[in-house]
Formats: C-alpha cells, sequence, structure tokens
C-alpha cells in the first residue's frame, strides 16, 4: 500500500508538469514551445519522405528516408547541414565497403566479422564527426536485409540522400530554431543570482552575522556563478550557431545573431562572477575564524555592504537593460547610470575608511586592496558598456 502511494504521488506529480509545459507551450513562447515544434518538424519530415519513397515511388529499402529524415531535424539549420553531409557519407561508405565484401565472399557471417570492425574503425574518422556510427548501421543494414545486390544497395544510398534532403529542407523552411531568447535568459540568470548573492551577504554584514554555515553556502551560490556564466557563453554560441542558413535571420523584422554587445555582457558577467566568488571567500574565511577579534568593525563592514548592496543594484538594472532585447527605454539606462555612480561613491568611501581602519594589519590590507582593485574593474566595466 505504501508503494502504491508513493507511485500514485510521482505519477500525479509528473503529470501535473507534463500538464503544465503544455499549457507553457500554448500560451507562450519558450523552451517548451520549442520543443513542441521542433517534434511536430520531425514528424512532417518522416510523413514527407515516407510519401514519396515508400507511398508513391514504392522503393524497396523505402523506410532509410523517413528515418534519415527524422533525425535531421536537428536543433539548428547548420547542424542539420553538416551532419546530413556526414551521416550519408557514413551511410554510403559503409553500404559500399558491406556490398564489395559479401559480394566476394557470399558468405553473411563471415563478411559480417570481417566487415564490422573495418567499418567500426572507420567510424571514428574525424571527418565524420559524431554521425561515424551510421557507417555500421549502413552495413548492418545490407548485411542484415537479404540477397545483397548492387541495386538493392544503390537504392539504399539514394533512400538515404533523400531523406537527409527532406530533413534538412523541412528544418530549414519550417520555423527554423533560433535560440536568442535561450542567451538572453541565460545572461538574466547570472545577472539575477550574482545580484541575490551580493544582497544576501550585505545584509549579513549589516546585522553583525558571521556564521559559517550561511557564509559557506553563500559561497557555494557564488562558486556556481561561474557556471552560468559558462551556460550563457554556450548559449550564445547556439543563437550565433542557429542563424547560420536561417532564413528567419534576413530581411525585414529579422532576428540579429548576438553581436559584440552580448560579448562585452559575458567580460562584465566573468568579473562579477570572479569578484562575487571573492566577497564570500573572504566573508566565509572571516565567519570561520574562532576568534571575533579577527573579525572587523562596523567602521569596515558598514561602508562594504554599502558598496555590495550598490553593485548589486547596478548589476541587476544591468541584466535588466542590457538583455531585455529591443527597445530598452531610456529612463532604464539612465537608472543603470545612476546606479553605477553610487556604485563608484561608495567604492570612494571604502578608499578613504578602508586603509585606515587595517593599517596595522598587512595581511588584511592586502586582501581589502585586492577585493577593492577587483570592485574598481567591475564599475570600469559597467560604465564603459
Amino acid at each position: 500500500m505504501e508503494w502504491t502511494g508513493w507511485a500514485t504521488r510521482a505519477v500525479r506529480r509528473h503529470g501535473g508538469a507534463a500538464v503544465r509545459a503544455v499549457r507553457r507551450a500554448w500560451r507562450e513562447p519558450g523552451r517548451e514551445r520549442d520543443l513542441t515544434v521542433q517534434a511536430g518538424k520531425a514528424a512532417l519530415a518522416a510523413c514527407v519522405a515516407w510519401a514519396v519513397a515508400g507511398w508513391w515511388l514504392q522503393a524497396p529499402m523505402a523506410f532509410v528516408a523517413p528515418w534519415v529524415a527524422v533525425v535531421l531535424v536537428e536543433s539548428t539549420v547548420y547542424r542539420s547541414l553538416a551532419h546530413g553531409l556526414q551521416q550519408v557519407a557514413a551511410i554510403a561508405a559503409g553500404t559500399v565497403v558491406a556490398t564489395g565484401v559479401a559480394l566476394v565472399l557470399n558468405n553473411t557471417m563471415v563478411t559480417m566479422v570481417v566487415v564490422l570492425p573495418a567499418v567500426l574503425l572507420l567510424a571514428q574518422w574525424q571527418r565524420l564527426g559524431s554521425q561515424g556510427i551510421y557507417a555500421a548501421t549502413g552495413a548492418l543494414f545490407v548485411l542484415t536485409s537479404g540477397q545483397v545486390s548492387l541495386a538493392t544497395s544503390g537504392a539504399r544510398i539514394a533512400e538515404a540522400v533523400f531523406g537527409a534532403v527532406v530533413g534538412i529542407t523541412v528544418n530549414a523552411l519550417v520555423r527554423p530554431p533560433v535560440y536568442l531568447r535561450d542567451t538572453r535568459a541565460a545572461l538574466q540568470d547570472a545577472a539575477c543570482e550574482a545580484q541575490e548573492i551580493l544582497d544576501a551577504v550585505a545584509e549579513g554584514l549589516d546585522v553583525g552575522e558571521w556564521d559559517s554555515h550561511a557564509a559557506g553556502e553563500r559561497h557555494e551560490r557564488a562558486l556556481g556563478l561561474g557556471r552560468l556564466v559558462e551556460q550563457a557563453r554556450s548559449a550564445i554560441g547556439w543563437s550565433r550557431e542557429s542563424m547560420r542558413g536561417n532564413h528567419r535571420g534576413r530581411g525585414t523584422g529579422a532576428v540579429s545573431p548576438p553581436g559584440k554587445a552580448y560579448d562585452d555582457a559575458l567580460t562584465v558577467l566573468d568579473h562579477v562572477a570572479v569578484h562575487t566568488a571573492g566577497v564570500t571567500r573572504t566573508v566565509l574565511e572571516t565567519a570561520s575564524h574562532n576568534g571575533k577579534a579577527a573579525r572587523p568593525g562596523p567602521q569596515i563592514t558598514g561602508p562594504y555592504a554599502d558598496f555590495l548592496r550598490h553593485t548589486a543594484r547596478a548589476i541587476g538594472l544591468y541584466g535588466r537593460t542590457r538583455f531585455a532585447g529591443t527597445g530598452t527605454s531610456q529612463p532604464a539606462d539612465g537608472a543603470l547610470h545612476e546606479a553605477v555612480e553610487e556604485l563608484n561613491r561608495s567604492l570612494d568611501e571604502l578608499h578613504r575608511t578602508v586603509p585606515g581602519a587595517v593599517q596595522d594589519d598587512p595581511d588584511a590590507l592586502a586582501t581589502h586592496g585586492a577585493l577593492l582593485a577587483q570592485a574598481r574593474r567591475l564599475a570600469d566595466q559597467l560604465v564603459q558598456d
């Protein structure tokens, strides 16, 4: 009974998640809708390939065409084309080798023993990329489909070529995928996470909280911020690739690929990630000391908390103004510049306050000096953008 209850709850939970995903796909653009469209396009490509090769032409190996067509409705048009050429080359190579050896040896089992090691080695050829395994698939189709002949092998290659053409064409002409929205979301996620972490650290410094457990959690989040920036970098690469050979990138109102502004944003967020990890590491190390004498007093934590708060606000505004798409309002840009000016003022206050407060402690002065240098570079990046 207990297992049944657990299974019921699991089904309801996953069923509810599936229903919510369907609703999001219907209601607004997003990953769910993109996946739904790609699935529909793959089904369409398979149906078209089968209608022509199987129903109309009644080709002897008609199943190859829809199979290849489905596989080549890829995540980008460029990838469909590149993988299509590699896959057809691999299938053709495996088919030709298997056919030639089978006709010479006239024994399926012996041919398989000879051919499979050779085509599996061929699959590792760099020029075939991830599609090299289809050389072995092509060979197996030849050796396990009955009588081997030049006619059937030629038909199989022709059907693979036709299926590839159908898959690539459908992917290129029917709402070709664009990942610019995913790129913006990844950049915004990184900026929002940095803002939340710095706000949390500032709040802890304001109230004099030196809990090593809480400081450790914030430091773990800060280390994860670098991974978010890497995800954003990967998303930019996907966006640029998705625009290659994509007709949605041309003409009036077309979607533009990520330009220099996105590269500049990655540079800024790299600085943000390094700076945030440095801040949280310093707080964690200070909180881990047993003696309270090693912890800075309010004459240091107060100005530093103000600086962190201004930094967090500037980063949050940066994310909302730089990655919100076209048509960013002038007031939003003005708010960002005001936030950066406040950040610079808080930095100046730190430069005046911190050296005098830690002048008798060379180690502390070096640590705070490094953090201030990182902060100055971060502020300069925000000003220049």
